[in-house]
């Protein structure tokens, strides 16, 4: 994720563009030299500000929290106030708070146009990790101390667009002339999977019949790190390629020639982290494999459905019995709405269903399917969008459907005029939904426990037994309201 605008006040236009620059580059170098990073800002003698921060992947991070942005005193950072108070480099190792963890801490000052310090760079590393550090190869340690330079010199903000270095990566070093100088134990295993069972530690890449060395040399041509998905035999590797410079001098950087957008350095090899993503790309795979089948299932299921409607359809027209009529549109309607459901499921392999879209579709179906010839009814849908699980989202378009029959059946009997409205409403946890008519009134004795309206058990049936909500139907001066409102997670 990209860092923040950097906020530091009273600095140059360049000099925040360097903090800027140094924000992007520290995420790799945080996973790469298994350290916690953070770039403070001084806010005064007693004060710095955490501009920005990197937590590695590579392992777990010092901070179970995110300190941007956060005022540090000198009880919670004596090491990056002490090396404000000194202008300089400052050492330290001690106990990290709340943790009580022991690290050790390096704070490097970041200067300047005029060379005075701007902005400090914490690098803080657990003893443990430090200690596996040292038993590394030298070249390595080299490097990721030019790593760090590079960092704080704003060299590695290209390395913003990486993804990141995970704990299962390996990772090479190749000098400049490209030949290996140091893998790691994933490293090693990594390769050994491709049939390299000798030591490649002084083999150029050359040697391998790999994609390293055509990504080295692009990566130090271009003077930019590069990530590639490369297929290497049966396996599916991802290799990040980080080119590493020699430090500039001391003086050319007090002097503020980092400025100037030059390489100050020399080419001093690259970085490599590789990592198999055969697994993860066959189970993807997997899954597609699963979820297009899924669709294709509700694609079927939907057709059939429809299908069934259209024969009742087809029996309506040919019915004389107006019971026998009424009772072939009711359950039209009903195997509609479920076919609605398994339409959504068919076109999205999501497992959440928009359900003003849904309430939209039974709006049109019941249009079309309920309403006799001549009437002429007003259908208006409010409400925001309200997603629900696809488990839970077949009982919420019966209910709509059944709700919007009933107003349509009861309300309107006998009326070529009328209007209805269907609102939805996202209350945090809860969802309220509400279905208002202006046709007629609920009989004064209306109970709905006792109603022998099946559309309205229905409704009540599914409300409180699928959808754990409730149901209430009530007289307004200008109509009559139903409401139904549930939890947005279901119990089971």
């Amino acid at each position: 994720m990209s860092p923040s605008a950097i906020r530091c006040p009273n600095l140059t236009d360049p000099e925040l563009e360097l903090l800027q620059n140094i924000a992007h580059g520290m995420p790799i170098t945080a996973d790469l030299s298994r350290s916690d990073l953070l770039l403070v800002c001084p806010r005064g003698p007693h004060e710095v500000e955490v501009v920005a921060q990197a937590q590695p992947n590579s392992i777990s991070s010092l901070y179970n929290r995110s300190l941007l942005g956060q005022t540090l005193t000198n009880d919670e950072a004596p090491v990056i106030l002490d090396a404000w108070r000194r202008r300089g480099h400052v050492r330290a190792q001690r106990d990290l708070l709340p943790t009580g963890a022991p690290v050790v801490q390096e704070v490097y000052p970041i200067p300047g146009v005029a060379g005075q310090p701007v902005a400090f760079l914490s690098v803080e590393t657990s003893l443990i990790q430090l200690e596996r550090h040292h038993q590394r190869h030298a070249s390595f340690q080299r490097a990721i101390e030019w790593l760090k330079g590079m960092c704080m010199r704003g060299e590695l903000a290209a390395s913003e667009g990486l993804s990141p270095f995970g704990e299962w990566d390996g990772v090479l070093l190749v000098d400049a002339q490209r030949r290996i100088t140091y893998l790691s134990g994933i490293a090693n295993n990594l390769y050994r999977r491709l049939g390299y069972m000798e030591d490649l530690r002084g083999k150029r890449l050359s040697f391998l019949n790999t994609s390293d060395d055509e990504m080295v040399v692009a990566a130090l041509e271009n003077h930019t790190p590069l990530e590639r998905e490369v297929k290497e035999g049966t396996h599916i590797w991802i290799r990040k390629v980080l080119p590493l410079w020699t430090p500039p001098t001391v003086s050319g950087w007090l002097h503020g020639l980092v400025f100037r957008r030059k390489r100050l350095g020399e080419v001093a090899g690259a970085l490599i982290a590789v990592h198999d993503a055969t697994e993860e790309r066959l189970k993807k795979q997997e899954l597609e494999v699963k979820t297009t089948m899924i669709q294709e299932v509700h694609h079927r299921v939907k057709n059939n459905l429809q299908a069934i409607a259209a024969t009742l359809r087809m029996q309506a027209r040919r019915t004389k019995d107006g019971e026998a009529l009424h009772v072939l549109r009711e359950a039209t309607a009903r195997i509609l709405s479920v076919a609605v459901i398994h339409e959504f499921l068919s076109l999205d392999e999501t497992q959440t269903i928009n359900m003003r879209d849904v309430c939209q579709r039974v709006i049109n179906q019941n249009r079309d399917v309920v309403m006799t010839p001549g009437q002429e009814i007003s259908f208006v849908l409010e409400g925001p969008a309200v997603y629900l699980p696809s488990q839970h989202a077949t009982a919420f378009a019966l209910v709509v459907n059944e709700l919007i029959h009933n107003a349509i059946e009861h309300g309107f009997e006998g009326k070529l005029h009328g209007q209805l409205r269907v609102a939805l409403d996202d209350r945090g946890e809860k969802v309220h939904l509400e279905v208002w008519d202006d046709g007629e009134q609920l009989p004064p004795d209306f109970d709905l426990v006792s109603t022998p309206s099946l559309g309205l058990q229905i409704v009540r049936s599914l409300a409180e037994n699928d959808l754990r909500g409730q149901l209430w139907l009530k007289n307004q001066a200008d109509g009559v309201l139903a409401t139904v409102e549930f939890p947005k997670v279901v119990a089971v």
